[in-house]
């Protein structure tokens, strides 16, 4: 497993060391974002309790999270964040059209993806990357019907899931963060995903909130 100590260098690095928004993910630059891809795994519960709450009620788009969670256990997520945010926060279900302002849970044990209607699909295909639901099949699936009106978020993990589907979101012209492993509570998945694809912005879990906000809100008028 990678730690923090052999994190490579992280792109759009300010002189100071703190990475900071490079060219390509301007807000003013870029056509809006119409959804928000998140994975997670080992450390997600602490991670998402600091990043989601912190979303705002006028994110007026989908924030849908893929967390690894075991088959054979149910998926509680979905009631243990909606106490906590603003927005409303759901599990998904097969063939349910994908609603703006609404936290989307993964369900265990199936594979979340995102239909070119977008409504969501669920699927007891093979795990991918010892897991199911995996992150990498919901990004990249995400990544084929938003194209560039999406950004994803990699998140605290053990292992490599959601490199692949990072990848993936940026050839299709999406935006991609990284929580910035020095601060992830298991190193290994936002690192294997800043080696694979390198981010548009790496960050702590409030920078990241941030930056969401900063590319998802609509401007004020």
């Amino acid at each position: 497993m990678l730690t923090a100590s052999t994190t490579p260098e992280l792109p759009g690095a300010s002189p100071d060391g703190r990475p900071h928004d490079v060219t390509r993910g301007s807000p003013d630059v870029r056509s809006p974002i119409e959804a928000v891809v998140i994975g997670a795994s080992a450390g997600a519960v602490e991670a998402l309790s600091t990043l989601l709450p912190a979303l705002p009620a006028t994110l007026r788009v989908p924030v849908i999270v893929v967390v690894h969670v075991p088959a054979n256990r149910q998926s509680l997520l979905s009631e243990l964040y909606a106490p906590k945010c603003a927005l409303f926060v759901r599990e998904a279900e097969d063939k349910l059209p994908v609603s703006d302002g609404t936290i989307w849970f993964a369900p265990s044990g199936y594979h979340l993806l995102i239909e070119r209607d977008r409504s969501f699909a669920l699927s007891v295909d093979e795990p991918v990357n010892y897991s199911r639901p995996s992150i990498d099949v919901l990004f990249e699936s995400a990544a084929d019907v938003y194209k560039d009106r999406l950004l994803a978020l990699v998140l605290t993990g053990a292992n490599h899931d959601g490199a692949a589907g990072s990848a993936a979101v940026h050839k299709a012209g999406g935006l991609v963060a990284v929580q910035d492993p020095k601060t992830a509570a298991a190193s290994a998945m936002p690192t294997f995903s800043i080696e694979r694809s390198p981010p548009d912005f790496v960050g702590s879990l409030s920078e990241l909130v941030d930056f969401v906000c900063a590319h998802a809100l609509e401007p004020q008028s």
